[in-house]
């Protein structure tokens, strides 16, 4: 079993309320995913339940955790930094039980992971390796310490369908408790039996969270059905509402225009005297219903407010591509791998016509992020079209020690900065956020500030490595819908199913031999 008992997550350096008397229960074979918009406190959140110490630098929890027996595994969004100088080697040797594997054991997990038989005792250094052999590579040395509860913090990021796929029957098969954050929606939907949404409401003063056991599919339901519920209570209550207060005012005028008049001829004074005690009496009781209906108004059923996803468009109507022209022709005769250590493939070809979005696949190792880049060096020079490019890793971009407002601000105009906080405000950013380093932001938050680049760009060449990778289901659809709709053409690289069935004109595959076709 593990539990949570009352936390409360506090950020230290804006003192907002990330999570607030939160309280949760897991149990063998519960499936859990958290879910949320960027933000939101779900890394920090795992971190705490896996190590509280994790996150005391930049936070103050309060709070009980309680962990049974259960012993964890956890795997980090990204691979610490301590961890990219070791070889993999050394990092597979720090494992509490790699000397009691026998050669059997490893060559049938290495198997499993689709890696080399001999890739744990590799003296590769660890940062090198592609972004889905680092996930499957902290797998893998998780799994050996027989942990039974999974802590996993995007272990979709990065990784291969083929491993995509071994993920998910991983998490069904697990007997013991899996509580993870995901933005694969194809995943969720096929793997997650609980569902805890962390949200923040009211421009990010109020934290709010739901625990509910059931499936994605069925919890978006239910919450767009709790919604339009909500709504329309409300709407009704509102309605009630303007018709009691007409009827109110009407009564009260009344009463207000007697008591004007009532020294009017023809009464004598006993009557009048009578009258304004009357008077007065009504006017008490009409007071006394107007503290009523006041005190009935606290009760009434609110408007429902939800945490909405991000929307901007990307690309001006000026950037649309001519359905025929020839936008990138593209030759490579060998791809180096980026220490120059290999030749990954041979032959590259890859042309691209008008509006079209291009998606590129391939096994986790083959290339696909260094081929990417080196495209994305090639055409950024180029002067007959205008390109932006969102790399895997952000850093490749960002200045994390600068703020995202000073990222995107390039003319050190204070109506353009004016400009570009109303924008991130637009995105969910509080007024602290958008003063904080890049490098304190979460994956997602960061993704928003190349998204609102390329935005205000007038880009007609998008290039992205995994777009979608950490933006929130919720989110999902949106991003998705904003890239369909660019007028432009799209080159990039996803394992997102939906990101690749929904928004794809072609769809190549990379191997040793090339880019092939396979599917649109």
């Amino acid at each position: 079993m593990l539990q949570v008992k009352n936390l409360t997550i506090t950020h230290r350096k804006d003192l907002r309320v990330i999570l607030d008397d939160f309280n949760m229960t897991l149990n063998n074979g519960d499936k859990a995913v958290i879910i949320g918009e960027e933000g939101n406190g779900k890394s920090t959140l795992l971190k705490w339940l896996y190590d509280p110490d994790m996150v005391e630098d930049y936070t103050e929890c309060r709070g009980e955790r309680i962990l049974g027996r259960e012993r964890m595994g956890y795997l980090a969004q990204e691979l610490p930094q301590e961890d990219r100088e070791k070889s993999i080697y050394e990092y597979f040797s720090q494992a509490n039980l790699f000397f009691d594997q026998t050669p059997k054991e490893l060559a049938e997990l290495a198997r499993r992971f689709t890696l080399p038989n001999d890739i744990f005792y590799s003296e590769q250094k660890m940062g090198t390796l592609s972004g889905g052999e680092k996930v499957k590579v902290q797998l893998m040395r998780l799994l050996m310490d027989e942990p039974t509860a999974l802590l996993l913090d995007e272990p979709s990021n990065d990784i291969d369908i083929e491993t995509l796929e071994l993920l998910e029957q991983l998490i069904n098969e697990w007997r013991g408790i899996v509580l993870y954050i995901s933005h694969d929606e194809t995943l969720i939907e096929r793997t997650a039996n609980v569902m805890i949404h962390l949200e923040q409401i009211q421009r990010k003063t109020k934290s709010r969270y739901t625990v509910m056991k059931t499936n994605y599919t069925e919890y978006i339901k239910r919450r767009a059905d709790a919604f339009a519920h909500q709504a329309q209570m409300a709407e009704s209550d509102r309605r009630a509402k303007k018709q009691r207060d007409e009827k109110y005012r009407r009564i009260l005028q009344s009463v207000n225009h007697a008591q004007a008049t009532i020294n009017g001829a023809g009464k004598d004074l006993a009557d009048k005297m009578q009258a304004a005690h009357n008077l007065k009496d009504k006017m008490h009781t009409v007071k006394s219903m107007g503290r009523r209906f006041e005190k009935q108004d606290e009760q009434m059923t609110e408007m429902p407010e939800q945490e909405e996803a991000i929307f901007f468009k990307l690309g001006k109507e000026e950037s649309k591509m001519p359905a025929g022209k020839t936008v990138v022709e593209y030759a490579l005769e060998e791809l180096l791998a980026p220490d120059q250590s290999k030749i990954l493939a041979k032959d590259i070809s890859l042309c691209v016509r008008g509006p079209e979005r291009i998606c590129i696949i391939g096994r986790n190792g083959v290339g696909k992020t260094t081929l990417l880049k080196q495209m994305a060096e090639e055409l950024l020079q180029r002067r007959d079209i205008r390109v932006q490019y969102m790399p895997q890793n952000y850093e490749d971009l960002l200045d994390f020690h600068q703020t995202p407002v000073e990222f995107l601000d390039d003319t050190g105009d204070k109506e353009a900065r004016t400009r570009i906080r109303t924008y991130l405000g637009s995105l969910k950013y509080t007024a602290d956020e958008m003063d904080h380093p890049i490098g304190e932001l979460s994956g997602g938050q960061k993704a928003k500030v190349l998204l609102l680049k390329m935005s205000l760009s007038d880009a007609n060449v998008l290039i992205l490595d995994e777009p979608t990778r950490n933006f929130s289901p919720l989110s999902g659809p949106v991003i998705r819908q904003m890239i369909r709709d660019f007028p432009g053409a799209v080159i990039s690289i996803s394992h997102d199913r939906k990101y690749i069935k929904e928004c794809c004109t072609q769809v190549y595959e990379l191997t040793a031999n090339g880019l092939h076709a396979t599917f649109c």
